[in-house]
């Protein structure tokens, strides 16, 4: 949206908070206080930054290309009325463009404006659109997400959140005018939940069911009702639900969102079935989003700036990082610790510790808090390397792990679990990769697959059958390369075999057992011999 701020919103509302009294929720990360014998002193507290209007600082992407209308141009018409078809958009007008950073611009008292996409043409092929809002920074909601929409709410969509940086996705909330028939869910509302069941995922019909959009245009997603689950009505008991936050990292979580997306899966159809002769009437168009948080700074910071286009914590208490995620260099004497909301409302800072100077070259990343001499070495070593580590300095990653290469090296998350498949690798160790050592006939990454001429059945086994070299004989079929189905008066591996009668039992191959006769075998490594020269002649 916006490069840059001379000043950022969230800095100035710091600022603001820094000038209020300490007890009021975590407002100011220190304060000096005066010491009979040393004077006025730092004494510090947990701290957040203040809550502010997200969108200022987020990006936007549409998919698939091409759905946002006006390439190209198309005319729209009014859902209640498939004859009023006074509304046309043409992206190479300004004036009659609707690009997806309309869905965030301020109103002003001239016409709404907002994102548009294109018109059910295709029916009954879905009608689909995903909306990605990124901020490249955690984010802690701290208000309802509200979307407005311009022609009818969706009749189907789903809001989904990531929590690294849209890497991977889980389900926030379901929205349909049936849930049972869209998501095969129970319609549930916010108020169906009790502090027990806060973060279960609904399905709300409240949201999509035909009202008529000049009356009913938004939807929501209740932050504040899920934080009355803890707090009480009108939010008044916070010290509960701080409490709650403090032990339950699930809670904190749960509120907090690296980005958020959208997906649209049919649009309003006014509460009725789908006119096919007035799909111009059907689309999406979103005129606001509204998302309010604070930067996630682990309690560290209570200010949080904006620069070169990125969210930045101004970090406290001898930590850093873009979410004050780990203690400065020469403060590592513990482990670094989140800030904790206890005791109400000043909280616990937990901040980092300077190193003694006796251990003063003893480098652990944050992976350790003690550090010992070994004399005959003449070395000063980490102990106890924790997060997987190893090494003097815990710079390595432990066996059955591997470096994750887009990590800091004081990062808790440096190393990551190799998750060999068992049956497929040889070893549970990988590569800096990530990669498994797989076992004969294994593929993949984690050698999960099996490699070409090669089933699954508890590991990777030679085919005993296909459609090329290996075929199965006399009108035998193969199945799922592991045996052949022989017709009447045939057996064998390949049905080669033309000995018994239509009347014997064991006509039919069945399954191949671990051991095969001889001249099974035989057949087999015959087969596979016909295939490595098959392949050496390619």
């Amino acid at each position: 949206m916006r490069s840059g701020y001379p000043v950022s919103v969230l800095h100035l509302a710091a600022v603001v908070a820094s000038v209020l009294p300490v007890r009021t929720q975590y407002g100011s990360c220190k304060s000096l206080v005066n010491a009979d014998d040393a004077g006025p002193t730092w004494e510090f507290y947990a701290c957040q930054p203040r809550p502010a209007a997200m969108k200022e600082y987020l990006k936007v992407r549409v998919e698939p290309p091409r759905v946002t209308c006006g390439d190209p141009p198309e005319r729209f018409c009014a859902l209640g009325n498939p004859y009023m078809c006074f509304s046309e958009c043409d992206a190479s007008n300004r004036d009659l463009a609707h690009p997806p950073p309309l869905m965030f611009d301020k109103q002003g008292k001239g016409p709404v404006t907002y994102w548009q996409s294109i018109t059910w043409s295709k029916y009954p092929e879905p009608l689909l659109a995903n909306i990605t809002l990124s901020w490249q920074k955690s984010i802690q909601l701290t208000e309802d997400i509200v979307i407005t929409f311009e022609a009818g709410r969706p009749t189907v969509m789903v809001l989904e959140k990531s929590l690294d940086y849209g890497r991977t996705w889980q389900p926030y909330q379901y929205y349909a005018e049936d849930c049972m028939e869209s998501f095969r869910m129970e319609a549930k509302s916010v108020r169906d939940l009790s502090p027990v069941s806060a973060l279960q995922i609904l399905c709300t019909e409240q949201y999509s069911r035909w009202v008529g959009y000049e009356n009913e245009k938004d939807l929501r997603f209740e932050v504040r009702d899920r934080f009355a689950l803890f707090a009480g009505t009108f939010l008044r008991n916070m010290e509960a639900l701080y409490k709650r936050m403090d032990s339950n990292k699930g809670l904190r979580d749960f509120f907090t969102i690296t980005d958020l997306r959208v997906r649209l899966i049919k649009p309003a159809t006014g509460g009725t079935f789908v006119q096919r002769e007035y799909l111009n009437k059907y689309f999406y168009a979103i005129s606001n989003v509204e998302v309010v948080g604070r930067c996630k700074c682990n309690m560290h910071a209570n200010s949080c700036s904006y620069k070169e286009g990125s969210l930045m914590c101004e970090c406290e208490h001898n930590t850093t990082g873009q979410d004050c995620g780990k203690c400065k260099k020469n403060y590592r004497a513990k482990s670094w610790r989140p800030g904790s909301y206890h005791p109400y409302p000043i909280g616990t800072p937990n901040s980092c510790a300077a190193v003694s100077s006796a251990y003063g070259n003893c480098e652990c990343y944050g992976h350790s808090n003690r550090c010992s001499y070994i004399e005959f070495l003449n070395i000063v070593t980490c102990v106890s390397c924790k997060h997987n580590t190893r090494g003097q300095h815990c710079q390595h990653c432990r066996l059955g792990h591997y470096r994750n290469a887009s990590a800091e090296l004081d990062d808790e998350n440096v190393c990551i679990e190799c998750n060999c498949n068992q049956l497929g690798a040889i070893h549970d160790r990988c590569n800096e990769t990530g990669a498994c050592e797989c076992k004969e006939g294994a593929s993949g990454l984690k050698c999960e697959d099996c490699a070409a001429g090669y089933y699954w059945r508890q590991g990777c086994f030679p085919n005993i059958c296909d459609n090329e070299l290996m075929v199965c004989q006399n009108g035998g079929t193969c199945h799922k390369n592991q045996r052949c189905i022989c017709p009447s008066g045939y057996t064998g591996i390949l049905c080669q075999s033309g000995s018994c009668s239509s009347e014997d039992s064991n006509c039919n191959s069945g399954p191949p057992s671990a051991s095969l006769g001889s001249s099974a075998a035989i057949l087999v490594v015959s087969a596979l011999i016909l295939r490595i020269l098959a392949a050496l002649n390619e």
